[in-house]
């Protein structure tokens, strides 16, 4: 009996089963995961009206790109606002902003005071932001610095929004990838992330931090954040006590309206994920299970068929020569999906063939975040958070 042969088999059609299921998984994120189209609507001077908050701290290489793009927006002057709140920036940022407000009358700059003890400096720039709109303001969009924002963002994520009779719409922007961290790193990360989200009606939720547009009424209802000043990740929190009040939350995909560089290479990738992978996979036990199930299942990928071809070409196990057929099948089917993820990206195809890198290295991140969350302090923009 070879039994050698038939437990190559067996795993050889374990994961093709696996594979499939990845692929089906896949195909099914367009249905849990929209796009947010862009609308060809005008808008009129009864638009709701839009206060954008852009919280920054030592944004000077990025917050006049983000401001000029949202002051250029498709949306009724009279209707939109633009508040950029600094956050005892130390790099120019805040001079700057100022003299982009001196030319447009739509944009404010907000100084936040010294950061009050229990909060983070990001929740606390938010918070009063948010206490500092215009009176008549409808809706508030957070949106970090590093987006670069599409003509019709706003008047397509507001319409879309009252349309749906949406609380929360959080969208996703088009990742601009471009050192080898960030293109071995993030699309990994965020294959896992759409892999691992639930269905919107699902017990837990998850957002897009860089752009939150959010009911005035329904984040007063809930304390907004400084209900969730002391988080990490924020813009989780804050969704996540938004849907426990019964309000909707729903994330899409803005690849048409929206752009994003979070990071710039190893230095900002790994201290800006690790910081809130915990809070983005639902605790440290998660995280974990997330972490050790990733590192095995990217590099069956090549190990399952390296094994296969070892044990028919190597020994002659007929058992091993058939198992290869489906083995090499799901390979084939996994590095598929990564080479439409590079595609996506805009990145080297040939990043599909490294996507085991990717998940060992997320995991690692993982691991590490864990570790700071439990036993030491998380370190971000020159702040320590317990």
């Amino acid at each position: 009996m070879n039994t050698g042969g038939e437990l190559e088999l067996f795993l050889s059609c374990a994961w093709l089963a696996i594979a499939f299921w990845l692929i089906i998984r896949a195909m099914d994120q367009r249905r849990v995961f929209p796009w947010l189209e862009p609308s060809s609507g005008v808008l009129t001077q009864r638009a709701p009206h839009v206060t954008v908050i852009v919280p920054v701290r030592d944004e000077s290489s990025n917050v006049a790109a983000c401001v000029r793009s949202l002051l250029r927006q498709r949306y009724p002057n009279s209707r939109l606002a633009v508040l950029v709140v600094d956050d005892e920036s130390t790099d120019g940022t805040a001079l700057i902003v100022q003299s982009l407000a001196e030319e447009h009358a739509a944009l404010k700059l907000l100084r936040t005071p010294p950061l009050p003890r229990g909060m983070t400096g990001k929740s606390h720039a938010c918070w009063l932001g948010a206490q500092s709109v215009p009176a008549d303001t409808e809706w508030l969009c957070f949106i970090d610095a590093d987006v670069r924002a599409d003509q019709r963002l706003l008047g397509s994520a507001v319409q879309a929004a009252v349309d749906e009779r949406l609380d929360l719409l959080s969208l996703a922007p088009r990742h601009d990838l471009r050192s080898f961290a960030e293109r071995l790193i993030l699309p990994c990360g965020l294959f896992t992330l759409a892999f691992t989200r639930q269905a919107s009606d699902g017990g837990d939720v998850t957002v897009s931090g860089p752009f939150l547009l959010i009911r005035r009424r329904a984040y007063e209802a809930v304390g907004g954040h400084a209900a969730v000043g002391s988080a990490i990740a924020e813009d989780v929190a804050l969704a996540r006590i938004l849907k426990q009040h019964g309000f909707k939350v729903e994330l899409r995909s803005g690849d048409r309206l929206l752009s994003a560089r979070m990071y710039t290479g190893w230095t900002t990738v790994w201290p800006g994920l690790a910081k809130n992978l915990v809070d983005t996979l639902g605790g440290p036990a998660s995280a974990l299970i997330t972490a050790f199930i990733a590192i095995p299942l990217a590099w069956v990928a090549y190990s399952i068929p390296a094994l296969d071809a070892l044990g028919c070409l190597g020994k002659g196990e007929s058992t091993a020569c058939f198992a290869l057929a489906p083995a090499l099948s799901a390979s084939a089917a996994a590095i598929g999906l990564h080479l439409a993820g590079a595609a996506h990206f805009r990145i080297p195809l040939w990043y599909a063939l490294l996507f085991p890198l990717g998940y060992s290295a997320g995991a690692l991140m993982v691991l590490d975040s864990v570790r700071r969350r439990l036993y030491g302090r998380v370190r971000w923009k020159g702040r320590a958070y317990p």
